[in-house]
Protein backbone atom coordinates (compact mmCIF):
# COMPACT_ATOMS: atom_id res chain seq x y z
CA UNK A 1 0.00 0.00 0.00
CA UNK A 2 1.21 3.32 -0.91
CA UNK A 3 2.62 5.25 1.97
CA UNK A 4 3.37 9.30 2.32
CA UNK A 5 5.42 11.20 3.87
CA UNK A 6 5.74 14.80 5.06
CA UNK A 7 9.75 15.55 5.70
CA UNK A 8 10.13 19.09 7.09
CA UNK A 9 13.43 20.38 6.69
CA UNK A 10 14.22 17.97 3.67
CA UNK A 11 17.46 19.86 2.62
CA UNK A 12 19.14 19.30 6.05
CA UNK A 13 21.75 17.10 7.23
CA UNK A 14 19.01 15.15 9.13
CA UNK A 15 15.85 15.93 6.53
CA UNK A 16 17.97 14.44 3.33
CA UNK A 17 18.94 11.26 4.76
CA UNK A 18 15.46 10.45 6.09
CA UNK A 19 13.80 11.85 2.42
CA UNK A 20 16.27 9.22 0.92
CA UNK A 21 15.24 6.26 2.66
CA UNK A 22 11.62 6.98 2.33
CA UNK A 23 12.24 7.52 -1.36
CA UNK A 24 13.92 4.21 -1.35
CA UNK A 25 11.50 2.20 0.57
CA UNK A 26 9.15 3.37 -2.00
CA UNK A 27 7.29 6.15 -0.19
CA UNK A 28 5.64 9.18 -1.89
CA UNK A 29 8.16 11.64 -0.07
CA UNK A 30 7.24 15.30 0.45
CA UNK A 31 9.81 17.64 1.68
CA UNK A 32 8.95 21.23 3.21
CA UNK A 33 11.71 23.75 3.20
CA UNK A 34 12.35 27.37 2.75
CA UNK A 35 13.94 27.22 -0.14
CA UNK A 36 13.82 23.50 -0.85
CA UNK A 37 16.40 21.43 -2.76
CA UNK A 38 16.00 18.13 -1.08
CA UNK A 39 17.07 14.36 -3.11
CA UNK A 40 15.85 13.19 -6.31
CA UNK A 41 12.69 11.45 -6.10
CA UNK A 42 10.92 14.41 -3.29
CA UNK A 43 8.59 16.14 -3.75
CA UNK A 44 9.18 19.93 -2.61
CA UNK A 45 6.81 22.52 -0.38
CA UNK A 46 8.04 25.87 -0.02
CA UNK A 47 7.08 27.31 3.25
CA UNK A 48 8.29 28.98 6.18
CA UNK A 49 7.37 28.15 8.99
CA UNK A 50 7.32 30.99 11.04
CA UNK A 51 4.37 32.00 8.44
CA UNK A 52 1.69 30.17 10.25
CA UNK A 53 -0.75 31.37 7.46
CA UNK A 54 1.33 30.53 4.84
CA UNK A 55 2.45 27.29 5.95
CA UNK A 56 -1.44 26.04 6.51
CA UNK A 57 -1.75 26.54 2.47
CA UNK A 58 1.08 25.21 1.76
CA UNK A 59 0.27 21.92 3.50
CA UNK A 60 -3.97 21.82 3.03
CA UNK A 61 -4.17 19.35 0.29
CA UNK A 62 -1.65 16.59 2.42
CA UNK A 63 -2.62 14.19 4.61
CA UNK A 64 0.63 12.36 5.50
CA UNK A 65 1.26 8.49 7.09
CA UNK A 66 3.96 9.96 8.68
CA UNK A 67 5.69 13.12 9.75
CA UNK A 68 9.31 13.99 10.09
CA UNK A 69 10.35 17.00 11.84
CA UNK A 70 14.36 17.45 11.33
CA UNK A 71 14.87 21.58 11.63
CA UNK A 72 15.88 24.13 13.65
CA UNK A 73 16.51 27.91 13.76
CA UNK A 74 19.29 28.85 15.79
CA UNK A 75 18.73 31.97 17.67
CA UNK A 76 20.71 34.98 19.88
CA UNK A 77 19.27 33.25 23.13
CA UNK A 78 17.66 30.23 24.36
CA UNK A 79 14.56 32.70 24.92
CA UNK A 80 14.20 33.20 21.32
CA UNK A 81 15.14 29.66 20.54
CA UNK A 82 11.85 28.64 22.37
CA UNK A 83 9.68 31.14 20.98
CA UNK A 84 10.97 30.60 17.63
CA UNK A 85 11.11 26.93 16.87
CA UNK A 86 8.29 25.75 19.59
CA UNK A 87 6.29 28.03 16.81
CA UNK A 88 7.45 26.67 13.92
CA UNK A 89 6.35 23.15 14.85
CA UNK A 90 2.96 24.64 16.14
CA UNK A 91 2.41 25.97 13.06
CA UNK A 92 3.26 22.83 11.11
CA UNK A 93 1.32 20.87 13.48
CA UNK A 94 -2.11 23.31 13.10
CA UNK A 95 -1.59 23.81 9.35
CA UNK A 96 -2.04 19.97 8.32
CA UNK A 97 -5.36 18.84 7.69
CA UNK A 98 -6.67 16.83 10.68
CA UNK A 99 -5.53 13.08 9.86
CA UNK A 100 -8.16 10.77 7.79
CA UNK A 101 -5.66 7.82 8.78
CA UNK A 102 -3.63 6.69 11.49
CA UNK A 103 -0.42 9.36 11.57
CA UNK A 104 2.71 9.25 12.96
CA UNK A 105 5.07 12.57 13.66
CA UNK A 106 8.38 12.05 14.52
CA UNK A 107 10.44 14.86 16.24
CA UNK A 108 14.26 14.85 15.97
CA UNK A 109 15.72 16.70 18.97
CA UNK A 110 19.15 15.75 20.42
CA UNK A 111 21.43 15.48 23.16
CA UNK A 112 21.14 19.03 24.73
CA UNK A 113 18.04 17.33 26.47
CA UNK A 114 20.32 16.03 28.82
CA UNK A 115 23.61 18.60 28.45
CA UNK A 116 21.00 22.02 28.82
CA UNK A 117 21.15 24.83 25.80
CA UNK A 118 24.16 26.02 23.93
CA UNK A 119 24.52 28.88 26.92
CA UNK A 120 24.47 26.30 29.41
CA UNK A 121 26.12 23.63 27.50
CA UNK A 122 27.75 20.88 29.96
CA UNK A 123 27.08 23.60 32.91
CA UNK A 124 25.15 23.23 36.24
CA UNK A 125 23.93 19.55 37.55
CA UNK A 126 24.08 17.32 34.66
CA UNK A 127 22.76 13.66 34.67
CA UNK A 128 25.22 10.93 35.02
CA UNK A 129 26.61 9.00 31.58
CA UNK A 130 25.68 7.22 29.97
CA UNK A 131 22.40 9.25 29.26
CA UNK A 132 19.27 7.32 29.39
CA UNK A 133 15.81 8.44 28.47
CA UNK A 134 14.33 7.84 32.24
CA UNK A 135 16.81 10.94 33.27
CA UNK A 136 14.01 13.55 32.30
CA UNK A 137 14.43 17.06 31.46
CA UNK A 138 16.63 19.34 33.19
CA UNK A 139 15.39 22.33 35.35
CA UNK A 140 16.02 24.79 33.10
CA UNK A 141 14.68 26.25 29.82
CA UNK A 142 15.58 23.83 26.47
CA UNK A 143 13.98 25.07 23.40
CA UNK A 144 13.73 20.44 22.88
CA UNK A 145 10.97 20.85 25.88
CA UNK A 146 8.86 23.27 24.21
CA UNK A 147 9.34 21.63 20.87
CA UNK A 148 8.30 18.35 22.55
CA UNK A 149 4.85 20.03 24.32
CA UNK A 150 3.96 21.23 20.86
CA UNK A 151 4.03 17.47 19.46
CA UNK A 152 2.10 16.10 22.80
CA UNK A 153 -0.02 18.92 22.67
CA UNK A 154 -1.08 18.55 18.86
CA UNK A 155 -0.90 14.49 19.15
CA UNK A 156 -3.79 14.32 22.18
CA UNK A 157 -5.86 17.37 19.93
CA UNK A 158 -5.64 15.15 16.29
CA UNK A 159 -4.72 11.54 17.66
CA UNK A 160 -1.85 11.24 16.00
CA UNK A 161 1.32 8.75 17.74
CA UNK A 162 4.52 10.36 18.23
CA UNK A 163 8.13 9.37 18.24
CA UNK A 164 10.98 11.91 20.00
CA UNK A 165 14.95 11.03 18.35
CA UNK A 166 17.75 12.20 20.71
CA UNK A 167 20.89 12.06 18.28
CA UNK A 168 24.07 12.79 19.86
CA UNK A 169 26.23 14.85 17.10
CA UNK A 170 25.15 13.78 13.38
CA UNK A 171 27.44 12.99 10.77
CA UNK A 172 26.06 13.82 6.99
CA UNK A 173 26.23 16.27 4.15
CA UNK A 174 24.52 19.17 3.89
CA UNK A 175 25.34 22.84 2.48
CA UNK A 176 24.51 26.11 4.49
CA UNK A 177 23.89 23.68 7.70
CA UNK A 178 24.36 25.27 11.27
CA UNK A 179 25.58 22.10 12.96
CA UNK A 180 27.71 20.31 10.74
CA UNK A 181 30.55 19.01 12.36
CA UNK A 182 31.98 16.09 9.55
CA UNK A 183 32.20 18.77 7.05
CA UNK A 184 33.83 20.95 8.73
CA UNK A 185 36.38 18.37 9.93
CA UNK A 186 36.66 17.68 6.34
CA UNK A 187 37.17 21.44 5.45
CA UNK A 188 39.82 21.73 8.06
CA UNK A 189 41.84 18.95 7.54
CA UNK A 190 42.02 20.27 4.01
CA UNK A 191 43.27 23.47 4.93
CA UNK A 192 45.82 22.11 6.67
CA UNK A 193 47.36 19.95 4.33
CA UNK A 194 46.83 22.79 1.71
CA UNK A 195 49.25 25.12 4.14
CA UNK A 196 51.32 22.66 6.19
CA UNK A 197 49.53 23.38 9.49
CA UNK A 198 49.61 20.82 12.33
CA UNK A 199 45.96 19.07 12.05
CA UNK A 200 45.33 20.06 15.87
CA UNK A 201 42.43 18.87 18.08
CA UNK A 202 40.78 21.62 19.18
CA UNK A 203 38.80 20.38 22.07
CA UNK A 204 38.91 19.60 25.80
CA UNK A 205 41.17 17.13 27.41
CA UNK A 206 38.06 15.32 28.67
CA UNK A 207 37.11 14.98 25.18
CA UNK A 208 40.60 14.01 23.61
CA UNK A 209 40.55 11.26 26.55
CA UNK A 210 36.76 10.00 27.41
CA UNK A 211 34.57 7.87 25.77
CA UNK A 212 31.81 9.35 23.45
CA UNK A 213 29.67 8.19 20.79
CA UNK A 214 27.45 10.20 17.29
CA UNK A 215 25.26 9.65 14.72
CA UNK A 216 25.36 8.88 11.67
CA UNK A 217 22.54 10.58 9.62
CA UNK A 218 21.56 7.02 7.76
CA UNK A 219 21.13 5.39 11.52
CA UNK A 220 19.00 8.38 12.44
CA UNK A 221 17.14 7.70 9.29
CA UNK A 222 16.47 3.80 9.82
CA UNK A 223 15.55 4.13 13.63
CA UNK A 224 13.07 7.15 12.81
CA UNK A 225 11.32 4.87 9.90
CA UNK A 226 11.60 2.22 12.35
CA UNK A 227 9.41 4.03 15.18
CA UNK A 228 6.83 4.49 12.73
CA UNK A 229 6.71 1.15 11.52
CA UNK A 230 6.51 -0.72 15.20
CA UNK A 231 4.16 -0.18 16.84
CA UNK A 232 6.02 -0.72 20.13
CA UNK A 233 7.86 2.42 19.55
CA UNK A 234 4.76 4.97 19.26
CA UNK A 235 4.12 7.21 22.18
CA UNK A 236 8.01 6.93 22.99
CA UNK A 237 11.41 9.20 23.50
CA UNK A 238 14.88 7.49 22.27
CA UNK A 239 18.19 8.01 22.40
CA UNK A 240 20.06 7.10 19.14
CA UNK A 241 23.51 6.61 18.39
CA UNK A 242 25.56 4.63 15.98
CA UNK A 243 25.97 1.99 18.48
CA UNK A 244 29.88 1.97 18.95
CA UNK A 245 32.21 3.89 21.38
CA UNK A 246 35.41 5.68 20.97
CA UNK A 247 38.06 8.27 22.08
CA UNK A 248 38.74 11.68 19.92
CA UNK A 249 42.21 10.27 20.62
CA UNK A 250 41.96 7.50 18.59
CA UNK A 251 39.43 9.31 15.84
CA UNK A 252 41.63 12.27 15.38
CA UNK A 253 44.23 9.99 13.90
CA UNK A 254 41.89 7.87 11.66
CA UNK A 255 40.75 11.27 9.83
CA UNK A 256 44.44 12.43 9.76
CA UNK A 257 45.17 9.27 8.22
CA UNK A 258 42.18 9.43 5.71
CA UNK A 259 43.74 13.10 4.63
CA UNK A 260 46.86 12.40 4.47
CA UNK A 261 47.96 14.87 7.02
CA UNK A 262 50.04 14.31 10.53
CA UNK A 263 47.91 14.63 13.90
CA UNK A 264 49.64 16.88 16.25
CA UNK A 265 50.15 15.60 19.58
CA UNK A 266 47.52 17.02 21.80
CA UNK A 267 49.25 18.89 24.88
CA UNK A 268 46.01 19.82 26.67
CA UNK A 269 45.45 23.25 25.42
CA UNK A 270 42.17 24.20 23.72
CA UNK A 271 42.28 25.47 20.31
CA UNK A 272 39.23 26.39 19.00
CA UNK A 273 38.58 25.83 15.04
CA UNK A 274 36.46 29.52 15.19
CA UNK A 275 40.02 31.11 16.10
CA UNK A 276 42.39 28.65 13.99
CA UNK A 277 39.65 28.88 10.74
CA UNK A 278 39.36 32.89 11.25
CA UNK A 279 41.22 33.98 8.06
CA UNK A 280 40.89 31.22 6.32
CA UNK A 281 37.63 32.28 3.95
CA UNK A 282 39.93 34.38 1.36
CA UNK A 283 42.27 30.67 0.94
CA UNK A 284 39.00 28.20 1.20
CA UNK A 285 37.62 30.62 -2.08
CA UNK A 286 41.06 29.93 -3.76
CA UNK A 287 41.27 26.69 -3.11
CA UNK A 288 37.43 25.91 -4.27
CA UNK A 289 38.63 27.87 -7.95
CA UNK A 290 41.91 26.24 -8.68
CA UNK A 291 39.94 22.91 -7.74
CA UNK A 292 36.52 23.69 -9.17
CA UNK A 293 34.45 23.53 -6.29
CA UNK A 294 31.16 23.52 -5.67
CA UNK A 295 31.16 25.69 -2.75
CA UNK A 296 33.53 28.42 -2.55
CA UNK A 297 31.90 30.19 0.52
CA UNK A 298 33.83 28.65 3.94
CA UNK A 299 30.89 29.67 5.82
CA UNK A 300 28.70 27.85 4.27
CA UNK A 301 30.65 24.19 5.06
CA UNK A 302 32.00 25.01 7.75
CA UNK A 303 30.61 25.49 11.38
CA UNK A 304 33.28 25.91 13.39
CA UNK A 305 31.25 27.28 16.36
CA UNK A 306 29.21 23.88 16.91
CA UNK A 307 32.46 21.79 16.47
CA UNK A 308 33.94 23.63 18.89
CA UNK A 309 30.81 23.35 21.66
CA UNK A 310 31.31 19.84 21.26
CA UNK A 311 34.59 19.07 21.20
CA UNK A 312 35.05 21.75 24.02
CA UNK A 313 32.62 19.67 26.57
CA UNK A 314 34.20 19.62 29.92
CA UNK A 315 32.19 15.80 30.55
CA UNK A 316 32.30 12.73 28.76
CA UNK A 317 29.15 12.26 26.72
CA UNK A 318 28.31 8.74 25.94
CA UNK A 319 24.54 7.74 25.17
CA UNK A 320 22.32 4.35 26.39
CA UNK A 321 20.37 2.83 23.39
CA UNK A 322 18.58 0.22 25.64
CA UNK A 323 15.21 1.33 25.56
CA UNK A 324 15.45 0.92 21.48
CA UNK A 325 17.28 -2.41 21.31
CA UNK A 326 14.80 -3.95 24.13
CA UNK A 327 12.13 -2.73 21.22
CA UNK A 328 13.52 -4.33 18.08
CA UNK A 329 15.70 -1.98 16.75
CA UNK A 330 19.15 -3.49 15.91
CA UNK A 331 20.85 -1.05 13.06
CA UNK A 332 24.56 -0.61 13.66
CA UNK A 333 26.92 2.51 12.21
CA UNK A 334 30.83 2.05 12.98
CA UNK A 335 31.30 5.91 13.34
CA UNK A 336 34.79 5.95 11.87
CA UNK A 337 33.08 4.20 8.43
CA UNK A 338 30.44 7.39 8.91
CA UNK A 339 33.01 9.02 8.72
CA UNK A 340 34.93 8.27 5.64
CA UNK A 341 32.08 7.64 3.61
CA UNK A 342 31.18 11.20 4.44
CA UNK A 343 34.58 12.39 2.91
CA UNK A 344 33.68 10.26 -0.31
CA UNK A 345 31.02 12.08 -1.22
CA UNK A 346 32.01 15.26 0.01
CA UNK A 347 34.59 14.50 -2.60
CA UNK A 348 32.20 13.09 -5.12
CA UNK A 349 30.04 15.94 -4.82
CA UNK A 350 33.37 18.45 -5.36
CA UNK A 351 32.81 20.09 -1.86
CA UNK A 352 36.58 19.13 -1.02
CA UNK A 353 39.33 18.12 -3.33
Amino acid sequence: MARTALVVGASGIVGSAMATLLVEQGWTVHGLARRPTGPVGVQPIAADLQDAAATAVALRDLNPDAVFITTWLRQDSEAENIRVNSAMVRNLLDGLPKPTTPRHVALVTGLKHYLGPFEAYGKGRLPQTPFREEQGRLDIENFYYAQEDEVFAAAERDGFTWSVHRPHTVIGRAVGNAMNMGTTLAVYATLCRETGRPFTFPGSAAQWSGLTDMTDARQLARHMLWAVESEAAHDQAFNVVNGDIFRWQWMWSRIAEWFGVEAAAFDGTVRPLEQQMAEDGDLWREIATRDGLAEPDLGRLASAWHTDADLGRPIEVVTDMSKSRRLGFTGYQPTDDAFFALFERLRADHLIP
